[in-house]
């Protein structure tokens, strides 16, 4: 009985400090500010910064967890759409906190034809206020970020719904490329 109340409190603990660390982010990122820089290595080890999208569109997006029901729902979607992606000029990315090691099994079981980049320490997940913090576990949120070819924040992305996002995506960047014109 006292393990099962101590279990119980550890986890209202764990739950109102992880609501704290919610509650209390605030995005310093803007629409059309610019996006923050990052170096990440992907699954075979090769490094990857926000430079080397200059020039296309980029969604980023942050996940929780690899091989995790959501976030394959999510990253087999993003697979599905890359090529009407691609005809829009953008590539994608996603992120999380998992090891290159654990990025490299997702993206080999799922036929994965974008990196997932490993924030092992969350920084960069932090720095696109994607981070969830809960004392000694870091989980990226499921955000995403829509970014455009001179590296400015085009859309943000903090309510995703797994199954129609890659097509939310598809859509918003055809309307901003429209409004372009």
């Amino acid at each position: 009985m006292l393990l099962k109340l101590l279990f119980y409190i550890v986890v209202l603990l764990i739950s109102i400090l992880g609501y704290r660390n919610y509650a209390s982010a605030t995005s310093t990122l803007t629409i059309d500010g610019d996006a923050p820089n990052f170096t990440l290595n992907d699954a075979k080890g090769n490094p990857h910064t926000l430079m080397d999208y200059r020039g296309k569109y980029l969604v980023l997006y942050f996940y929780p967890k690899d091989d995790t029901p959501a976030c394959t729902k999510e990253a087999c979607h993003f697979r599905d759409n890359t090529p009407e992606l691609e005809k829009l000029g953008a590539k994608v990315i996603g992120i999380s906190v998992d090891s290159s090691e654990s990025h490299e099994k997702f993206t080999e079981k799922y036929h994965l034809p974008f990196p997932l980049l490993a924030d092992t320490d969350g920084k960069v997940a932090e720095s696109y206020n994607a981070l969830s913090n809960f004392l000694v576990i870091k989980i990226a949120k499921r955000h995403t970020f829509l970014i455009d070819p001179n590296g400015k924040v085009k859309k943000i992305y903090t309510n995703v719904n797994v199954a129609s996002h890659s097509q939310q995506i598809i859509d918003d960047l055809k309307a901003i490329q429209n409004q372009q014109q």
